[in-house]
């Protein structure tokens, strides 16, 4: 990979100094620490196509919204309601089961409004917070950007909408075995023991490059040619850095893509070369058969979660992991004719993380499905004077978690929310 791009250069007149020309002193002197980043992670998790929010955190179980329980069935952990799932699924984990688990750290947000119902427009409005433009960067791309945009994968995308603004480069690495390669650059197909070069010859060339790239980052050169030499710089410093993903990649693999795209992540987190993901896993557009479609989904996609934060734990990550579940819509309080339901746009969020206090339920649904608004100061429901919330509310939230609403990106990329808008203490609840 990496030796391949760096044959590219050279055939391209980008030619390399001579390792035996560098003394070893300076060697020595160029010999520096990569720099790695630790933390906070932020992790998106995408139920895409609509998941049926009544059979997960916004449960109703009257006037014929759900088929598989009643009002007197719905279940309580903590503050927040969920529909019961147990009985009726094959394979995954029930809400029982993850509410059980997870509820005191969760904040639910319900009521959500998503101003339109399709899938596109959407997923760029839940992704970005921004319904009108193709420009505004995703969260995940935007704190990469902010906090650890010379990463070497900064951002990592396994799909789903993941436009970055043009503020950091669009990172995809889609299985498990690619990762290896990557991080092993050096060695033929990602095998240690077969190295291109022993490591005393590798680290010549790195102090050969570190002295010529100090070098020319001092003389006036086209554009072109500058930026070139630095791509060629970066190769060969981010390979060595992508080396510390090694020890971090499971010998065994997931079988569910979810959690495959969780070890990916999770491994670049723990080795210092990622600051966010981007994942997903489709199939809830339910048009037909929702209640069969979301039993199967939505326990797989729990599981898959439920997984990532075990993982977490186990690489000692987990407490600087900011988790964001979220659909780009809802489904219908009503079935069609194919005992399915179409989309609907109002829905629910969830989130978890340092910062971010638990066993909480911000909005809520009427009985008909119908967001209810909210005091924005309170957070508490205000039909008369309330606001509606919508993406861009907790978009703006996200960058003050985050640290990043006043840095220079977000500035670049603001959000027209009217005065007293703004939620007021959204993840302390204070």
């Amino acid at each position: 990979m990496r030796r391949d791009f760096l044959k590219w250069c050279a055939s391209a007149g980008m030619g390399l100094a001579c390792p035996s020309l560098i003394s070893g002193r300076s060697r020595a002197d160029d010999k520096r620490e990569l720099p790695t980043y630790d933390g906070p992670f932020y992790v998106v998790c995408n139920a895409s196509g609509g998941w049926d929010t009544t059979y997960l955190m916004d449960p109703k179980g009257i006037g014929g919204i759900n088929r598989l329980y009643e009002k007197g069935d719905i279940q309580t952990e903590g503050n927040i309601l969920f529909a019961p799932t147990a009985k009726h699924i094959v394979e995954g984990m029930s809400n029982e089961q993850f509410f059980s688990k997870y509820a005191s750290e969760l904040l639910v947000v319900n009521g959500l409004d998503y101003s339109i119902n399709n899938h596109s427009p959407c997923s760029r409005y839940m992704a970005t917070g921004n319904l009108d433009s193709l420009a505004y960067p995703t969260f995940a791309a935007l704190v990469a950007a902010c906090h650890g945009r010379t990463c070497p994968l900064a951002f990592l995308t396994f799909g789903n909408y993941s436009a970055t603004g043009n503020l950091v480069p669009m990172s995809r690495v889609p299985y498990i075995p690619s990762l290896k390669l990557l991080a092993n650059a050096d060695a033929v197909q990602g095998m240690q023991q077969h190295l291109y070069h022993e490591p005393f010859v590798t680290d010549q060339i790195e102090a050969a490059l570190a002295q010529q790239n100090e070098r020319r980052a001092s003389q006036v050169q086209l554009p072109r040619r500058e930026r070139a030499e630095n791509m060629l710089y970066s190769a060969q410093w981010n390979s060595q850095a992508l080396a510390r993903v090694t020890p971090h990649i499971p010998e065994s693999i997931p079988k569910d893509p979810l959690s495959q795209q969780a070890e990916i992540a999770l491994a670049s987190f723990k080795a210092g070369v990622c600051v966010s993901a981007n994942l997903t896993i489709g199939q809830f557009d339910s048009h037909q058969k929702n209640d069969e479609d979301q039993m199967k989904l939505l326990p797989k996609f729990l599981s898959s979660i439920d997984y990532l934060l075990r993982r977490a734990e186990e690489l000692k990550i987990r407490e600087k992991l900011v988790l964001i579940m979220q659909s780009e819509m809802g489904r219908t309080p009503s079935y069609n004719n194919g005992n399915g339901k179409d989309h609907w746009s109002i829905g629910s969020i969830m989130l978890l993380g340092p910062g971010i206090c638990g066993s909480r339920v911000v909005g809520a649904t009427d009985e008909g499905q119908l967001a209810v608004p909210i005091h924005s100061q309170t957070l508490g429901l205000d039909r008369e004077n309330g606001i509606r919330v919508r993406p861009e509310h907790i978009h703006v939230a996200l960058r003050e978690l985050a640290g990043s609403a006043d840095h220079e990106y977000s500035r670049q990329f603001p959000f027209k929310i009217k005065d007293g808008e703004k939620l007021k203490d959204l993840w302390t609840g204070a």
